[in-house]
């Protein structure tokens, strides 16, 4: 006996646990299908954490779902009635115990839309005020003399809260019953296909640029500049927690066009769900943030796709004060003829680069460019200023 026990591998223990782990929970599926209805509600509703784990459990009757009230904790019957949860994957299953485990998918969405992007802003931030912080990447550094300090970044990240719990939170908060309203799918589950997924952030992206082209260019209108957007341009070299460092009014403008592409799509089709408005509300904050990092690596995006508009693009902006009004693509400002001056400070550093003839003459040659630029910049600005206070008058 002694030698049959020995004898038996690790492989064989570890199999046999696995067989009594599932024995286990074939039981507890049995159990669940044939008890009585009102039984199985009740140990539904009270271990909803573990419905991801018995997939195979039936689906609820939606007709014997009980009447929700203003407080009501809603039950995995209420808002699951009719699901197969064998067919959802890993992500749809945590995503239906999120919205059981708070209860109210108003909350459950306020919540975790919040949450989602305050984690991904400042989570997407840290690695640039890491980078910010290291000498040896300020041979990338668009504007290598200016560079952010710990008392810019913090005055910065101040700013940035604020306008994210006095603008952000109350609208992000409103959004459920607005989209609930519109017919957008929010606790829902399955998702949308990844095709579909795709096509529709495709939309919200060129919408989102053409929008953003035109609300940005009014907000370099005199009284608009003078009172509203001057503040977000404050650091003439930009770095990533500034991207959404602004007035409250211009968060609310410019947001606009990152929350009406996905309002109008499902306006038009009825059919959107609100998982994918968190895949587009991820990538347009990285695509902000990196816009605004200061930085033009050889691996940037948009040395991979010409149209992107990338770090470069935006940092004149910064710089020079005109030009360059887009977010994430080049077609706006050239169709409109508003990057010919960029066009044409590229072609000077390009210029630079082939006629000097140490790296102390290219750093000077930089340098007196990026300043000419900066004055030039300061001129446009103060033009903008003083055509605000005039029609004030």
């Amino acid at each position: 006996m002694h030698h049959l026990i020995d004898s038996r591998t690790m492989g064989d223990v570890m199999n046999d646990r696995r067989r009594r782990s599932n024995r286990g929970k074939s039981k507890v599926v049995r159990f669940l299908v044939s008890a009585e209805e009102s039984t199985r509600k009740r140990i539904v509703s009270q271990y909803f954490y573990l419905l991801p784990f018995f997939p195979s459990v039936m689906s609820f009757n939606a007709s014997s779902a009980p009447s929700s009230s203003i407080f009501h904790k809603y039950s995995a019957q209420e808002l699951y009635a009719g699901t197969d949860f064998s067919t959802l994957n890993w992500v749809e299953r945590q995503w239906m115990s999120w919205y059981l485990l708070i209860g109210d998918p108003v909350i459950a969405t306020g919540l975790a839309s919040f949450l989602l992007h305050e984690f991904v802003y400042f989570g997407r931030c840290v690695p640039w005020i890491i980078i910010d912080a290291i000498p040896y990447f300020r041979r990338w550094k668009l504007q290598p003399d200016k560079v952010p300090t710990a008392k810019d970044q913090w005055e910065c990240t101040k700013g940035v809260l604020f306008s994210h719990f006095t603008v952000q939170l109350p609208l992000i908060w409103l959004f459920h019953p607005i989209a609930e309203g519109l017919g957008m799918s929010t606790w829902h589950v399955p998702f949308p296909t990844w095709k579909e997924t795709v096509l529709q952030v495709a939309f919200f992206f060129v919408y989102e640029d053409m929008f953003h082209f035109f609300a940005h260019q009014s907000l370099h209108w005199g009284p608009m500049y003078k009172h509203i957007h001057k503040i977000h341009h404050k650091y003439s070299a930009p770095f990533g927690l500034a991207a959404e460092y602004a007035h409250p009014a211009e968060v609310f403008i410019l947001g606009a066009g990152t929350i009406t592409g996905p309002i109008l799509y499902v306006l038009c089709t009825g059919n959107f769900h609100i998982f994918t408005m968190y895949i587009w509300i991820v990538l347009r904050l990285f695509q902000a943030i990196d816009a605004h990092s200061g930085y033009d690596f050889p691996w940037s995006l948009q040395h991979i796709l010409p149209f992107w508009a990338g770090a470069d693009h935006h940092d004149f902006h910064h710089m020079a004060f005109v030009n360059n009004f887009s977010t994430s693509f080049r077609w706006c400002d050239y169709l409109m003829g508003t990057d010919n001056k960029y066009h044409d400070y590229v072609e000077r550093v390009r210029a630079a680069k082939k006629a000097a003839k140490s790296p102390e003459e290219l750093k000077a040659l930089e340098q007196r460019l990026a300043s000419e630029a900066s004055v030039e910049g300061l001129r446009a600005e103060a033009q903008v200023e003083d055509y605000g206070k005039q029609k004030e008058q």
